[in-house]
């Protein structure tokens, strides 16, 4: 155990010596999650509307009306607007003056400019920004008809308000019953891709380690090591733990990153911590694999970058599984990914217990078992060979 911990702390020492790891390992995954939460997360398609203009009660009226409706509204000046307009980031713009205001007060018809952005969904966005329009324009209206009436405006409001909750609008919900919706149903922003980004950078990064071995077989440390009462197990098994310790710290750092810094849901925190547990140690033991079995330290690195980023596609790192077709989605299994992919979902969106995800655990542990072992073996078989 003494020399499986020595092995493991050598290995971490050589790993905070390089300084590039610190962006690599730890700043680009968050940076990663960040732009696909953004583009692609759910809730990114939200509509955008930005009022310029002075904040008067027509602002706020209009404010309250989109807001109702699940737009996303800002408050801006006209040249930030109009920037926001042109680079994409509002889907509509409205620009309001003072005459506009003096008239909405007044119970007068007002003009609005509004501008609509080039994007294909800012037509469906300004027909919310129509009917919020139309409906702030008929309430002014029925106000202005009360109050022309001899009603005092502090008597009218509150009618207008009791006659609104008394009369039951008519409206309309639409349910997607597709398989496919009602499985991301639910999440947040950045829920998904934390995920695969979690799943992706910690195999990747296992698999590069590979040429540490490499090195050690090369530069004779392996050879020296087993002249001592050290087995060829030993030795794989503490290369392993070396890199089990760093993709552990790699995903708990993603973790709790993204549910800082982004809000996402990890489900039962403890679960989760556990799934990634077991993928560590299949990602370590498959890197202690590759560094048993090839010769070059460059040609395993390249390996480890393109096996574990076939290995992610295949597993759903890149595109959720749901969308592959059935043989690919059996084909899938066969990745680790796949299976911790599997465990997460279950945990995130479906408050999953330990029963629940146990099927998933087992192959894990499993698979790290297997791995392990046939790195030992691989190990004492390239002992013989020249490097």
């Amino acid at each position: 155990m003494n020399a499986m911990v020595a092995i493991a702390t050598v290995e971490l020492r050589r790993f905070l010596r390089d300084k590039s790891n610190i962006f690599f390992v730890f700043i680009f995954p968050l940076m990663l999650i960040l732009l696909l939460g953004s583009q692609f997360g759910a809730g990114s398609g939200q509509p955008r509307v930005t009022i310029a203009g002075p904040n008067s009660g027509l602002a706020q009226a209009l404010s309250a009306e989109l807001e109702s409706s699940g737009v996303d509204v800002t408050a801006s000046g006209p040249e930030a607007a109009r920037a926001d307009l042109s680079r994409g980031r509002t889907n509509v713009g409205v620009f309001l003056d003072d005459a506009d205001s003096d008239a909405y007060d007044s119970g007068r018809a007002a003009e609005l400019d509004v501008v609509m952005a080039s994007q294909s969904s800012a037509q469906a966005v300004m027909q919310q920004v129509r009917t919020a329009v139309q409906a702030v324009g008929l309430e002014r209206s029925q106000l202005a008809a009360l109050t022309g009436a001899g009603v005092p405006e502090e008597q009218a409001r509150p009618a207008l308000d009791q006659a609104a909750a008394q009369v039951a609008m008519p409206t309309v919900e639409i349910v997607d019953t597709g398989d496919v919706v009602q499985e991301f149903r639910g999440l947040g922003k950045f829920d998904l891709g934390a995920s695969q980004q979690l799943l992706l950078f910690v195999f990747l990064s296992s698999l590069t380690g590979a040429a540490t071995l490499i090195q050690a077989r090369r530069f004779g440390v392996v050879g020296r090591v087993m002249s001592a009462p050290v087995s060829s197990g030993q030795i794989v098994a503490g290369q392993a733990l070396g890199r089990f310790a760093i993709a552990f710290v790699q995903g708990g750092f993603i973790m709790v990153g993204t549910a800082l810094l982004f809000g996402v849901d990890w489900g039962n925190l403890w679960l989760s911590a556990l799934v990634l547990v077991l993928f560590c140690a299949v990602s370590a033991a498959a890197a202690m694999m590759v560094g048993s079995v090839m010769d070059n330290d460059t040609a395993a690195a390249g390996v480890g970058v393109g096996g574990g980023l076939v290995l992610a596609g295949l597993g759903g790192c890149m595109v959720p599984p749901e969308f592959f077709p059935d043989t690919l989605a059996a084909i899938s299994f066969a990745t680790p990914h796949r299976w911790a992919y599997a465990a997460l979902a279950t945990i995130q969106r479906h408050d999953g217990s330990l029963g629940d995800v146990l099927p998933e655990l087992g192959v894990l542990a499993g698979m790290a078992a297997a791995l392990l072992v046939l790195g030992a073996w691989l190990l004492r078989r390239s002992l013989s060979r020249a490097l």
